[in-house]
């Protein structure tokens, strides 16, 4: 069974969204801000975050950069804001979903089974596979059995699915992947105005391993077909 903590300022809604995840056979934990938020992800083994953004005290921004500090578990922002910019935001802080209020409860509860079967096998890159190998390229090294990647030496902390897309890109180094591919490999999902979310993370990771983000060493722009991790003896 796994544990869902949901938080959210309105009692309403977190009791909605308990009652379907309920029934799906998720056991809900409840929270009305980022505090206790954080309270109970460090009492309890929490599998996946449903989070406010706009929340009293410690809000939904604050809440994930914490959580981020140590911890990848799935986070599915919600928001009142439809803006692209505040979906971006979203992205930006480490969240790896972003559903708009008011929400179809059937389709929240299906981005929960969505994300934690990406956290359960994809997420944690299954970690006893036999396949398991050490990638580099230059500098840069992917060690896919201690999920560790480093750059000349010195590590680099990646998200989760951050990790998952440097992973498909220096697994397959020359080759370009579109958004689409890259985003239907690693969110499991048929790609849907995936730009954003795609490039978001994109950037985040050049932001990790590159020396000079704009103008990148290893993850390279093919404009109008995608990324690529380039070969570096």
């Amino acid at each position: 069974m796994y544990n869902i903590l949901v938080c959210d300022d309105e009692k309403e809604i977190v009791d909605a969204v308990e009652i379907y995840l309920q029934q799906e056979g998720y056991n809900v934990f409840k929270a009305y801000d980022g505090k206790q938020a954080l309270e109970i992800l460090e009492k309890e083994e929490i599998h996946l975050l449903i989070l406010d953004l706009m929340m009293p005290g410690l809000d939904g921004i604050h809440a994930t950069l914490k959580i981020r500090e140590t911890s990848s578990i799935p986070i599915i922002i919600l928001s009142a804001k439809s803006q692209d910019s505040d979906k971006i935001l979203g992205l930006n802080i480490g969240a790896d979903d972003y559903v708009t209020k008011p929400f179809n409860p059937l389709e929240l509860v299906a981005r929960v089974k969505s994300q934690l079967r990406r956290y359960t096998s994809l997420g944690t890159i299954q970690e006893t596979a036999e396949d398991s190998h050490i990638y580099r390229t230059g500098g840069l090294q992917v060690d896919d059995d201690r999920k560790e990647v480093t750059v000349d030496g010195e590590p680099v902390k990646l998200t989760r699915i951050e990790y998952n897309i440097l992973l498909l890109l220096i697994s397959n180094k020359g080759k370009v992947f579109s958004i689409d591919e890259i985003y239907e490999k690693i969110w499991k999902e048929e790609a849907f105005c995936a730009d954003n979310t795609v490039t978001v993370h994109i950037r985040h990771i050049r932001e990790k391993i590159e020396i000079d983000p704009k103008n990148p060493k290893y993850l390279k722009v093919m404009w109008g077909i995608g990324y690529k991790i380039e070969q570096i003896d």
